[in-house]
């Protein structure tokens, strides 16, 4: 984010600048939220089930500090490792898996 604040101050970029009307900086979920977060994703893809295990759901959020793009792709994941060993719910140890996986 720095990164682009600073490209945006450059003067090549100054009429992009302009155009943007609101700057807002969207802080990570906290560890309260998360598990209310990862429900409602499942209800929107159709699932009602309690999919991540308690401590899933810690390690999701020590490896994301609770950003949604960041959870939402490990997340991912780690579904995918737990599909693919047929597990009921979603452990540490696949979101562990998915951390393998997933370049930062």
């Amino acid at each position: 984010l720095t990164e682009l604040r600073r490209r945006l101050s450059m003067a090549v970029h100054e009429s992009l600048a302009q155009r943007i009307v609101v700057r807002h900086h969207l802080s990570g979920l906290t560890r309260e939220e998360l598990p209310e977060y990862l429900s409602h994703r499942l209800r929107l893809a159709g699932c009602e089930l309690p999919l991540f295990e308690p401590a899933a759901v810690e390690a999701l959020f020590q490896a994301t500090q609770g950003m949604p793009r960041k959870v939402n792709r490990l997340a991912h994941y780690a579904l995918t490792s737990a599909a693919l060993e047929q597990a009921r719910q979603v452990s540490a140890e696949h979101v562990q898996t998915a951390r393998e996986e997933v370049a930062p």
